[in-house]
């Protein structure tokens, strides 16, 4: 081989390895980047399901029979109707 052709492909060679080289650090702080990314979504979803949790609780706190009927009889003022006031209607 040539010394001319040895020394351009050492030069070719050194360009690829410079360049792997920057990749590799350029692919390793955007991992780093898409894994702080990822730990924060986590995060995020970890509360979104607490907080869904909650609101489940709430909710059929909210919905229970004798919640209900305390709020009726106390911020309605509605009341029980008597046996003899109930009509029942067939078709």
């Amino acid at each position: 081989m040539k010394p001319r052709s040895m020394a351009i492909l050492v030069a070719v060679l050194w360009m690829g390895v410079l360049g792997s080289a920057a990749a590799v650090v350029h692919l390793k702080h955007r991992e780093r980047a898409l894994f702080v990314e990822l730990e924060r979504l986590a995060n995020e979803r970890d509360r979104l399901n607490i907080e869904w949790g909650r609101l489940q609780l709430e909710q059929s706190t909210w919905s229970a029979h004798g919640f209900v009927e305390q709020v009726a009889t106390r911020q309605l003022h509605m009341t029980m109707p008597q046996a003899t006031e109930v009509k029942i209607v067939q078709q």
